[in-house]
């Protein structure tokens, strides 16, 4: 997995690309976490993702709790359609809020 942060004003966009699994989702999960406390809003870019496990899902889900604790928005942008599949498996896709994109999700925290 490769991950890249980028701090864009308020918006902080996580961009995440290959696959996410048991191997890499404590090191998301961790970059989830430590968004700078001056962000108002996460995106978390996803079109890069070929697979995500459910480890995956819980630390994207621990991201959005500690985000939501703080008072801060948080987007998944882009799922591909493994993604979203693991998404509604878990019922997870009426909880995220979700953009087609990442132009898209800063539109939606704007």
């Amino acid at each position: 997995m490769e991950l890249s942060i980028a701090e864009e004003g308020e918006i902080v966009v996580v961009t995440l690309k290959g696959d996410i699994d048991l191997k890499d989702s404590s090191r998301m999960r961790q970059n989830l976490l430590d968004v700078p406390g001056d962000a108002r809003a996460v995106i978390v870019d996803l079109s890069g993702v070929a697979m995500i496990d459910s480890s995956g899902i819980a630390s994207l889900l621990e991201g959005f709790q500690e985000a939501r604790k703080k008072g801060k928005d948080f987007v998944l942008a882009a799922p591909g359609d493994p993604v979203m599949r693991v998404l509604k498996l878990a019922r997870l896709d009426t909880v995220f809020r979700i953009a087609d994109d990442v132009t898209a999700a800063k539109e939606a925290v704007s």
